[in-house]
Protein backbone atom coordinates (compact mmCIF):
# COMPACT_ATOMS: atom_id res chain seq x y z
CA UNK A 1 0.00 0.00 0.00
CA UNK A 2 2.53 2.21 0.67
CA UNK A 3 4.46 1.60 -2.49
CA UNK A 4 1.68 2.20 -4.13
CA UNK A 5 0.98 5.74 -2.35
CA UNK A 6 4.45 6.51 -3.40
CA UNK A 7 3.88 5.87 -7.42
CA UNK A 8 0.81 7.48 -7.26
CA UNK A 9 2.47 10.87 -5.60
CA UNK A 10 5.45 10.52 -7.67
CA UNK A 11 3.18 10.43 -10.93
CA UNK A 12 1.20 13.07 -9.23
CA UNK A 13 4.41 15.44 -9.21
CA UNK A 14 5.13 14.69 -12.38
CA UNK A 15 1.73 15.62 -13.87
CA UNK A 16 2.82 18.56 -11.90
CA UNK A 17 5.43 19.54 -13.54
CA UNK A 18 4.08 18.51 -16.97
CA UNK A 19 1.32 21.18 -16.38
CA UNK A 20 3.50 23.88 -15.87
CA UNK A 21 5.32 23.57 -18.91
CA UNK A 22 2.27 23.07 -21.37
CA UNK A 23 0.67 26.01 -19.68
CA UNK A 24 3.63 28.08 -19.95
CA UNK A 25 3.75 26.64 -23.43
CA UNK A 26 0.46 27.77 -24.35
CA UNK A 27 0.84 31.37 -22.60
CA UNK A 28 3.82 31.71 -24.79
CA UNK A 29 2.30 30.44 -28.54
CA UNK A 30 -1.31 32.96 -27.33
CA UNK A 31 0.67 35.87 -26.60
CA UNK A 32 2.63 35.11 -29.85
CA UNK A 33 -0.73 34.88 -31.57
CA UNK A 34 -2.48 37.67 -29.65
CA UNK A 35 -3.25 40.02 -32.51
CA UNK A 36 -3.68 37.32 -35.24
CA UNK A 37 -7.75 38.13 -35.69
CA UNK A 38 -8.72 34.50 -37.02
CA UNK A 39 -5.29 34.35 -38.93
CA UNK A 40 -3.07 31.51 -39.21
CA UNK A 41 0.01 31.32 -37.30
CA UNK A 42 2.01 29.57 -39.84
CA UNK A 43 1.22 32.56 -42.32
CA UNK A 44 2.23 34.93 -39.51
CA UNK A 45 5.37 33.48 -39.23
CA UNK A 46 6.10 32.70 -42.71
CA UNK A 47 5.52 36.97 -43.48
CA UNK A 48 8.23 37.54 -40.87
CA UNK A 49 10.72 35.21 -42.23
CA UNK A 50 10.18 36.47 -45.12
CA UNK A 51 10.44 40.28 -44.62
CA UNK A 52 13.50 39.15 -42.47
CA UNK A 53 15.02 37.62 -45.98
CA UNK A 54 14.35 41.35 -47.33
CA UNK A 55 15.70 42.90 -44.47
CA UNK A 56 18.96 40.82 -44.74
CA UNK A 57 19.16 41.90 -48.44
CA UNK A 58 18.47 45.02 -47.50
CA UNK A 59 21.06 45.40 -44.97
CA UNK A 60 23.66 43.63 -47.96
CA UNK A 61 22.85 46.29 -50.41
CA UNK A 62 23.55 49.22 -48.17
CA UNK A 63 26.66 47.19 -46.63
CA UNK A 64 28.19 47.04 -50.83
CA UNK A 65 26.96 50.88 -51.00
CA UNK A 66 29.19 51.68 -47.44
CA UNK A 67 32.16 50.24 -49.47
CA UNK A 68 31.72 51.72 -52.27
CA UNK A 69 31.27 55.07 -51.15
CA UNK A 70 34.49 54.93 -49.01
CA UNK A 71 36.77 53.47 -52.43
CA UNK A 72 35.29 56.45 -53.86
CA UNK A 73 35.51 58.75 -51.58
CA UNK A 74 39.57 58.43 -51.86
CA UNK A 75 39.47 60.82 -55.03
CA UNK A 76 38.28 63.73 -53.27
CA UNK A 77 40.09 66.48 -51.76
CA UNK A 78 40.43 65.07 -47.98
CA UNK A 79 44.06 66.98 -47.31
CA UNK A 80 44.43 70.76 -47.64
CA UNK A 81 47.85 72.06 -46.39
CA UNK A 82 47.67 76.18 -46.52
CA UNK A 83 50.79 78.61 -46.16
CA UNK A 84 51.08 82.43 -46.77
CA UNK A 85 54.23 84.34 -46.60
CA UNK A 86 55.99 87.13 -48.27
CA UNK A 87 58.21 86.12 -51.26
CA UNK A 88 59.95 89.46 -51.72
CA UNK A 89 61.65 91.45 -48.45
CA UNK A 90 60.60 95.18 -50.05
CA UNK A 91 57.01 94.42 -50.07
CA UNK A 92 54.76 94.37 -46.83
CA UNK A 93 52.39 91.88 -45.44
CA UNK A 94 52.29 88.16 -46.20
CA UNK A 95 50.06 88.09 -49.26
CA UNK A 96 51.32 85.11 -51.52
CA UNK A 97 50.10 81.79 -50.85
CA UNK A 98 50.70 78.07 -51.22
CA UNK A 99 48.24 75.77 -50.66
CA UNK A 100 48.03 72.14 -51.33
CA UNK A 101 44.81 70.14 -52.41
CA UNK A 102 45.41 66.14 -51.88
CA UNK A 103 43.44 63.43 -52.00
CA UNK A 104 43.04 60.38 -49.89
CA UNK A 105 46.07 58.68 -51.64
CA UNK A 106 48.20 61.32 -51.40
CA UNK A 107 47.57 63.03 -54.88
CA UNK A 108 46.25 66.39 -56.24
CA UNK A 109 48.20 69.64 -56.46
CA UNK A 110 49.41 72.83 -55.03
CA UNK A 111 48.25 76.29 -56.44
CA UNK A 112 50.89 78.85 -55.12
CA UNK A 113 50.24 82.86 -55.95
CA UNK A 114 52.86 85.45 -55.84
CA UNK A 115 51.26 88.75 -55.20
CA UNK A 116 53.20 91.55 -56.11
CA UNK A 117 52.09 95.61 -56.40
CA UNK A 118 51.34 95.21 -60.23
CA UNK A 119 50.29 91.68 -60.80
CA UNK A 120 49.65 88.41 -59.12
CA UNK A 121 50.86 85.01 -60.95
CA UNK A 122 49.22 81.85 -60.08
CA UNK A 123 51.32 78.97 -60.45
CA UNK A 124 50.07 75.29 -60.52
CA UNK A 125 51.86 71.57 -59.88
CA UNK A 126 51.12 68.28 -60.15
CA UNK A 127 51.39 66.07 -57.25
CA UNK A 128 51.07 61.91 -57.65
CA UNK A 129 51.27 59.71 -54.29
CA UNK A 130 53.28 62.32 -52.09
CA UNK A 131 55.75 63.32 -55.02
CA UNK A 132 56.09 66.21 -57.95
CA UNK A 133 58.02 65.94 -60.99
CA UNK A 134 59.35 69.94 -60.52
CA UNK A 135 61.22 71.27 -57.47
CA UNK A 136 59.13 72.77 -54.99
CA UNK A 137 59.85 76.20 -53.36
CA UNK A 138 60.42 75.97 -49.58
CA UNK A 139 56.90 77.48 -48.80
CA UNK A 140 54.95 74.50 -51.26
CA UNK A 141 57.04 71.56 -49.60
CA UNK A 142 55.53 73.46 -46.17
CA UNK A 143 51.70 73.14 -47.47
CA UNK A 144 52.39 69.84 -49.08
CA UNK A 145 53.88 68.57 -45.43
CA UNK A 146 51.01 69.98 -43.83
CA UNK A 147 48.31 68.49 -46.14
CA UNK A 148 49.85 65.00 -45.85
CA UNK A 149 50.18 65.23 -41.76
CA UNK A 150 46.35 66.29 -41.70
CA UNK A 151 43.52 63.25 -40.55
Amino acid sequence: MQTATLILGVIGIWILVLSYFVFNLYRYFKKLSFDINKGNLIKLIEEIVDKEKNNFQSISEIKEEIVKLGSDSLSHIQKVGFVRFNPFEELGGDHSFSVALLDGKGSGIIITGLHTRERTRVYVKDVKIGKTDVELSHEERKALRLAQKEN
